[in-house]
C-alpha cells in the first residue's frame, strides 16, 4: 500500500527547501522503517534524489529501523526527539546515522498544518481554525499544570501523603549526615580493632 497523499504532501514540503533537497539527496537510496509496535504496520522511507517515497512494504533490509509505541513515535514529532531516545522507549537498529540524518528532513520538510487547510477552506477560514487549535491546546496544558499543581499540593499538605520539597531537601540531607557519622564510626572502630590487635 502507497501512502500517495502524504508522500505527495512531504515531497511538495521538500521541494520548497534547499535544506531539505540537499538532506535528500545525501540519503539516495537509503531507507529507513518506522516500526509501530504493538500494530501489523511499518512505513517504509526512501531517498530518491530530491523526492522521498512512502510505501507499506520493502524489499530488503533498511538502512534504519526505528521501532515504538504509537505515543513514543508521536514524541519524535516534538520539540524534544532526543528525549524518546534516551528514556528507551524509542529503539534505532541498523545505522543511527542514517536515522538521525531522516529526522532531519523530515524536521525540515514538516508540513504547516495551517497552510495545507488553507488550500482547501480558504486562508481566513484556515487562520481561525488555527487560532482555536492554539487556543485549546493552550487551555489543555494549562489545563493539566494546574492538575498536577493541585494535585501535588493535596498530597503534600492535605493528605500528608508526600513530602514537600523542603521536607525531602531535609530528609535527604539528614541521610548524607547519616551516612557520613556512621563511616566514621566505622573508621574510628577499625582504628580501635588495630590498636587492640
Amino acid at each position: 500500500m502507497r501512502l500517495t497523499p502524504l508522500e505527495s504532501l512531504l515531497n511538495r514540503n521538500i521541494a520548497a527547501s534547499s535544506a531539505a533537497r540537499a538532506l535528500c539527496r545525501r540519503l539516495d537510496t537509503k531507507v529507513m522503517a518506522l516500526h509501530v509496535e504493538g500494530m501489523p504496520l511499518s512505513i517504509y522511507f526512501k531517498a530518491n534524489g530530491e523526492q522521498m517515497s512512502l510505501d507499506t512494504q520493502h524489499e530488503g533490509t533498511p538502512s534504519a529501523t526505528l521501532s515504538g509505541t504509537p505515543l513514543s513515535l508521536l514524541r519524535m514529532a516534538g520539540p524534544a526527539p532526543e528525549a524518546a531516545l534516551r528514556t528507551g522507549s524509542v529503539h534505532i537498529h541498523g545505522d543511527a546515522e542514517v536515522a538521525q540524518t531522516f529526522s532531519e528532513l523530515l524536521k525540515q520538510a514538516r508540513p504547516d498544518l495551517e497552510e495545507e487547510l488553507s488550500r482547501v477552506i480558504g486562508d481566513v477560514a484556515a487562520h481561525q481554525v488555527g487560532n482555536a487549535a492554539r487556543s485549546a491546546l493552550g487551555f489543555a496544558r494549562r489545563a493539566v499544570d494546574t492538575f498536577a499543581q493541585n494535585v501535588s499540593e493535596y498530597l503534600q499538605e492535605e493528605g500528608r501523603d508526600a513530602p514537600s520539597r523542603t521536607e525531602a531537601d531535609e530528609f535527604i540531607t539528614g541521610v548524607d549526615k547519616l551516612r557520613d557519622d556512621v563511616d566514621r564510626f566505622e573508621a574510628r572502630l577499625s582504628l580501635l580493632e588495630r590498636k587492640r590487635g
